[in-house]
């Protein structure tokens, strides 16, 4: 009896891909509870602007091209964003990833996405008094 294997994923490859994973992503963002009001209502994103940024951000991280420039993380200072918005971002990045491609660079991409939530959850907890 012959199993039919099931079509693998491809990992993350090009600008087309990222483009795929940035905005599949935030369209997950734009519907979870707790992340779309952060996003759109204190943070006021211009989507247009915003997610050409993230492609050239992640075409950065992930292949060393793209020209992104800018300090992500002082965007992030003034929202009122906790423990509970990185764990829901890093999640809905890591699911978005694995449905969609698998290979080193998704690997990596998932990996870089926990360094930069640890890293920016940590900044703002040291500036907020709670310092651990």
């Amino acid at each position: 009896m012959k199993h039919i294997k099931e079509e693998s994923k491809q990992d993350i490859q090009n600008e087309k891909d990222i483009k795929l994973l940035v905005d599949t992503f935030y369209d997950k963002v734009n519907q979870n509870m707790i992340l779309s009001p952060i996003f759109n209502d204190f943070a006021g994103v211009h989507w247009e602007t915003h997610l050409p940024s993230m492609y050239r951000f992640w075409n950065g991280i992930l292949f060393g091209e793209g020209g992104y420039k800018g300090n992500p993380f002082e965007k992030h200072i003034s929202l009122p964003i906790d423990a509970t918005h990185f764990e829901n971002w890093l999640a809905l990045f890591k699911e978005t990833v694995d449905e969609l491609f698998e290979g080193n660079k998704a690997e990596e991409a998932k990996q870089r996405a926990s360094i930069i939530a640890y890293t920016f959850q940590s900044k703002l907890e040291y500036m907020n008094g709670k310092k651990s």
